[in-house]
């Protein structure tokens, strides 16, 4: 299914991020997530590929089973990183064959030690952008419309690109270039997302934009999330409730979920067009949040 078509569907879509595991006792664990997430029929589910395309394919291998098994609408994600225009056509090419519609298109960053001038065909994202929309439409993909896109956003600024200006017009070039959605970073202050919003409206950037959520459940995971998404402002409040839990295990994921939710909560009185969960391959943290919110699905 198009991307348009689930987002113009659902008032508020829901939606949530697997990675493919490395171990066969990881996969069985995600399969048991998945199982726990079907029912909640969110609008689609994201499948992350590794740096340089070091999770390909595994990447493949879950997205075609999701496609074949499940109910759920997977949205592989593509990376610039490496890849020849040929790689990347053979992979659009597997997708297109097993009834995928849509695909997130980012740059993505190099393996460990990598070279940037170990690019690769695409230098940017819009690049890649770009490609995917015309072999789409080569393809027939959705009855000739091409693969929906999703590209991604930085509420809180992107590391490489200080200039904040420059970064909505980098984020411009990927809608121009066909782009459908927006998906954005993890964040933990909503301030920042809706100012950015608004900033995006006046760069002209008029596609739906998707609050990505990462609830904290532990004070390790904190820290991973801190280098993960570099940039990333915790505010005061977050870390004064962390704190507060002394090292308690069970009291800080409570913390956690409890700032997710209200984040969530506040998103959806704001009209978000959608909340995208990373779930790190598990089910508790988001179905805890779910049932606050009062939130059954996407649709039915």
């Amino acid at each position: 299914m198009h991307i348009a078509d689930v987002l113009a569907r659902d008032a508020t879509s829901l939606s949530f991020e697997f990675f493919p595991p490395k171990t066969d006792a990881g996969w069985e664990s995600l399969y048991r997530s998945i199982a726990e997430f079907e029912p909640l029929a969110p609008s689609f589910v994201s499948v992350t590929y590794g740096a340089g395309g070091s999770t390909r394919d595994n990447t493949h291998a879950l997205v075609v089973r999701l496609r074949r098994e499940t109910k759920l609408e997977p949205v592989p994600h593509l990376t610039c990183f490496g890849h020849t225009k040929d790689e990347i056509r053979a992979i659009l090419e597997l997708y297109a064959a097993n009834g995928v519609g849509t695909v997130l298109a980012l740059r993505g960053d190099p393996p460990a030690g990598a070279r940037i001038l170990s690019l690769g065909d695409f230098r940017h994202a819009a690049d890649l952008v770009g490609f995917i929309k015309k072999e789409g439409e080569r393809l027939g993909v959705n009855g000739g419309r091409g693969f929906g896109i999703g590209v991604a956003g930085f509420p809180e600024g992107h590391p490489e690109t200080p200039n904040t200006l420059v970064q909505l017009e980098h984020l411009k070039a990927k809608c121009d270039e066909g782009a459908d959605y927006i998906v954005t970073q993890l964040f933990f202050d909503n301030n920042a997302f809706h100012d950015w919003r608004a900033r995006c409206e006046l760069a002209g950037i008029k596609i739906p934009i998707v609050a990505g959520i990462m609830p904290v459940t532990s004070g390790s995971g904190l820290k991973r999330m801190a280098d993960l998404a570099a940039g990333t402002r915790f505010p005061a409040p977050l870390l004064k409730a962390i704190a507060r839990c002394k090292g308690n295990a069970e009291a800080i994921e409570n913390a956690g979920i409890h700032w997710a939710t209200e984040q969530c909560r506040d998103l959806l009185d704001n009209d978000v067009a959608g909340i995208h969960f990373y779930t790190l391959n598990k089910s508790d943290a988001t179905k805890r949040i779910y049932r606050t919110l009062g939130v059954q699905a996407s649709h039915r």
